[in-house]
């Protein structure tokens, strides 16, 4: 057998806009990862909370209680919806949240069919109290942060939500 024969393949030098375009790809590459790392770490963070408001409540749950608490008495429909869930699945872990004396579920008085969702007293609190360990420990993980950079944060994550 005789060696391929090599063959040279002439590349066209680079313009500036590639190396432009290979540094922008690199840096929505770690862009995208960052944002996966820290959605892992805000998955764990709900499921903390969730915990700690009852040991059986799944993340859905705290969600819900969130959901809530932000914008008091709702319609069911209306929460699934927010929260981008199957209505069976959300009915369910409303029960559970019922069960567990956390949320109270009501028909709508101006439509029999609708049910509506609130917070009892002790969801209330359960989730207050969840919530603001939650808040200490972004507190805390900000902590060492500037004012001017917290600012820059909030206004980067602002400019990427508008265009959502």
């Amino acid at each position: 057998m005789f060696p391929p024969e090599r063959t040279t393949v002439s590349v066209p030098a680079p313009t500036s806009g590639e190396f432009e375009d290979t540094t922008f790809e690199s840096a929505v590459g770690e862009v995208e990862h960052q944002f996966s790392v820290m959605l892992a770490a805000a998955r764990r963070s709900v499921k903390t909370a969730a915990v700690a408001v009852h040991p059986a409540l799944q993340p859905l749950g705290f969600t819900v209680l969130m959901t809530l608490h932000r914008g008091g008495e709702c319609q069911q429909g209306s929460v699934a919806e927010a929260l981008q869930v199957d209505k069976a699945l959300l009915s369910r872990t409303v029960s559970q949240l019922e069960a567990l004396g956390l949320v109270v579920r009501r028909t709508d008085p101006s439509d029999g069919r609708v049910q509506l969702l609130d917070l009892t007293a002790e969801g209330r609190a359960r989730f207050e109290g969840a919530h603001t360990a939650k808040r200490t420990r972004l507190r805390e993980r900000l902590g060492n942060w500037t004012p001017a950079e917290l600012r820059n944060l909030s206004d980067l994550l602002h400019k990427l939500n508008e265009r959502g």
